[in-house]
């Protein structure tokens, strides 16, 4: 029976997500198992997720999906690449094809420039690049045009399948790749509910429109009865943390290189809110996101070391029965951990349970109690 992975956020889960794994039940047949690796209550933008992963999780099971599993949050909070790691895990767990959403849909062309990015040729032409003072984005891009790729990758989902592919590549895995072409526009901000980008969704959400069209009927269910948890309801405790962290703190942040770390903790100590901060620190070369990463990353006391740590085991969030079948097998391949367990590394351990207790600080309906991830439970469909 194969197995098919998919690295995810789900925030949320909606009909474009669906589409997706149902074509991919539609390549590989129904028999297939479908486990999705998807971040946990933190999401790679750099943001607390909208709603809880149980919650998300459980829409995905409703949805298609057979197995739902936490990608860490040492993954989830990382760069395009370090996010990518997460294809190890499903290799390790015993996945042969990797899907993911692309905007251009050419496998190929990906594997390929795959292959460039990591030639002993790209780094010099990068490095050239960059002196000229443009963005990484933009000079990984020149680049990869002077090796003769023809591609565009300046868009998110191509970005993310890029950096999938080098991971395949790079590590030697034995998985194939089914890109599935994206629909309409990531960033759209009008709402289409047939082709929708989650932050539409999400915007209609905070702003009460109608948003139930964009996702699946059973996961509007769920949707409606969940807690709502935005950066802006957590901005004082952001900005509290922005203001009384020490030298050493701001200089163990990830993603602080070149003096940014100084830069972000002058204007954290000294704006008024959080987009100020982001205002006066962004730059062409540094992008929205991963300035949002770095301060998500000193809210949670996370370190450039803590978030190159590779993950001791893998969390087990939600199941149907097919993939309840696979969890034996699975655990012999690697490590996992039912939803609430207490695993043996203490040390990852403690990560999760501070993340978790301050989750609740991004609750828009205000704080809930602490203590939410010991007592989670693993949701069957």
């Amino acid at each position: 029976m194969i197995r098919i992975g998919v690295i995810c956020e789900y925030d949320p889960f909606h009909n474009g997500h669906a589409r997706q794994l149902r074509l991919v039940r539609e390549r590989f047949g129904p028999e297939c198992v479908i486990v999705c690796l998807m971040s946990g209550n933190y999401v790679q933008r750099g943001a607390p997720a909208r709603l809880d992963k149980s919650v998300r999780a459980h829409a995905a099971v409703l949805g298609g999906a057979d197995l739902v599993l936490e990608l860490p949050l040492t993954y989830a909070l990382s760069s395009a690449e370090g996010f990518a790691r997460g294809v190890e895990l499903l290799s390790a767990l015993g996945c042969e094809v990797l899907s993911f959403g692309s905007e251009s849909g050419a496998g190929q062309a990906l594997m390929e420039a795959a292959r460039l990015h990591l030639s002993p040729s790209f780094d010099p032409l990068l490095r050239r690049e960059l002196e000229t003072g443009c963005s990484y984005p933009a000079a990984r891009q020149r680049a990869l045009e002077a090796l003769g790729v023809q591609l565009d990758l300046s868009r998110p989902n191509d970005i993310l399948g890029l950096e999938y592919c080098k991971a395949i590549v790079s590590s030697a895995l034995p998985m194939q790749i089914f890109p599935v072409r994206r629909e309409g526009d990531y960033h759209a901000a009008e709402l289409d509910p047939l082709s929708p980008s989650a932050s539409s969704i999400r915007r209609s959400m905070a702003e009460g429109g109608d948003w139930t069209a964009a996702v699946p009927p059973e996961a509007a269910d769920l949707y409606l009865g969940a807690a709502a948890h935005t950066m802006a309801a957590g901005e004082r405790a952001v900005l509290y943390r922005l203001r009384t962290m020490g030298e050493s703190d701001y200089a163990s942040l990830p993603f602080g290189s070149e003096g940014l770390w100084r830069k972000l903790m002058r204007e954290g100590r000294r704006q008024p809110g959080l987009e100020a901060v982001l205002a006066a620190v962004k730059s062409k070369r540094y992008t929205h996101s991963r300035l949002r990463r770095m301060v998500m990353c000193a809210v949670l006391g996370l370190t450039a070391e803590d978030l190159a740590k590779r993950a001791p085991y893998v969390r087990i969030l939600a199941f149907n029965e097919a993939g309840r079948s696979q969890l034996r097998d699975m655990k012999t391949r690697f490590p996992l951990c039912d939803a609430g367990q207490r695993p043996e590394d203490l040390s990852y351990y403690a990560l999760e349970c501070r993340a978790a207790d301050l989750y609740p600080l991004f609750a828009a309906q205000g704080p809930f109690q602490t203590g939410e991830e010991q007592a989670r439970r693993n949701v069957f469909v």
